[in-house]
């Protein structure tokens, strides 16, 4: 059984508690559950798409900075390059957007290189997955701290912990490898045949015999065509996503990115929205926030967030929690805890 420690927040408009709460919860999961903190701790977060507004913003993690500060423990804001086309793409673009939105303190570091093609191929035993494509800063980073936003999610049904270690973690290629099981989907109507793509295919997957296609036998799934094309003729295939599917795909992305970890994860259950902070839309919160919840254990602190924020609101808030059950058969986590409030 997993120890979730709490701590209770009332407005997210209250940074300096929000601060304070989240040094007071990494301290009792130090100490508590006897955790030592590796010499070097990236913190993986989220920066917010642009034009998000009710991404957690940084000044809510500068408690934690401090307490590692004080621990003598180097850090850095950590991240991926996302799969999609938009600021986050492409490391140059996705560093000055964290800039932007006020990720300042400590250094930000894009774990999967230039365009998501940096990876370490991380060996699980998994139903749809032998090995993943985990950014490979990520996957040397000895330690991990997840600060993770609480909220909704298209495909996922819930964002926590489980997703921002499974799809936070991976390369763009392993986010690929989530999103659809038959590669990039090309739009011919958009192509312009520049050849860009070409010189960016690692495995020569890109073929112009005459018209463009993708050799889907050669493409490795790397994705490497979305963020190079500046037509956007490539994009995700969203069709042969199955959100079951996907959730068990998460799930194991997850296990790869904790694979020989003692990680901590901290779940911001504020500002919770309906979609995921990906989205460049303004939002607002669908319900009232709930507090901040910590753990070792991703399956754990998810399934507090969950089961608090259901019991509150008397109803199922978000689908997708039989991500639990497939999350404990291949040992990411349990969904048994013990809550503990401070």
């Amino acid at each position: 059984m997993a120890k979730v420690f709490y701590k209770k927040i009332g407005s997210y408009s209250d940074t300096g508690e929000i601060s304070l709460g989240a040094r007071a919860l990494l301290e009792n999961v130090v100490e508590g559950e006897g955790v030592k903190l590796a010499r070097r701790v990236p913190l993986k977060v989220h920066f917010g798409e642009k034009g998000n507004k009710t991404f957690i913003g940084p000044k809510n993690y500068d408690g934690v900075i401090d307490y590692l500060e004080k621990k003598g423990v180097d850090s850095c804001f950590i991240e991926t390059n996302v799969l999609y086309v938009g600021s986050r793409t492409a490391r140059d673009t996705h560093t000055a957007l964290a800039l932007e939105h006020g990720f300042t303190r400590l250094p930000v570091v894009i774990a999967d290189g230039k365009k998501g093609e940096d990876y370490a191929e991380v060996e699980i035993e998994g139903d749809h997955f032998s090995k993943c494509k985990i950014g490979r800063l990520m996957a040397e980073a000895e330690q991990l701290i997840v600060l993770a936003h609480y909220k909704g999610h298209m495909l996922a049904g819930f964002g926590g912990a489980i997703k921002q270690l499974g799809m936070g973690c991976a390369a763009r290629g392993g986010k690929l490898d989530m999103h659809s099981s038959s590669g990039p989907g090309l739009q011919p109507a958009k192509c312009r045949k520049c050849m860009t793509c070409l010189s960016h295919c690692p495995r020569d997957a890109i073929e112009l015999d005459p018209v463009l296609r993708v050799d889907k036998a050669k493409c490795i799934g790397c994705a490497a065509c979305i963020a190079a094309c500046p037509h956007g003729a490539f994009s995700i295939d969203w069709a042969s996503t199955s959100p079951l599917a996907f959730r068990q795909k998460l799930a194991e992305y997850a296990l790869a990115a904790q694979k020989g970890k003692r990680n901590i994860y901290i779940n911001f259950a504020l500002n919770i929205t309906k979609d995921c902070d990906c989205d460049s839309r303004v939002q607002k919160p669908i319900a009232r926030d709930l507090g901040i919840f910590a753990s070792t254990d991703p399956v754990a602190v998810d399934a507090a967030c969950c089961d608090m924020l259901n019991k509150r609101e008397g109803k199922q808030v978000f689908t997708g929690a039989d991500i639990f059950d497939y999350a404990e058969e291949i040992g990411l986590g349990t969904m048994e805890y013990v809550l503990e409030e401070i």
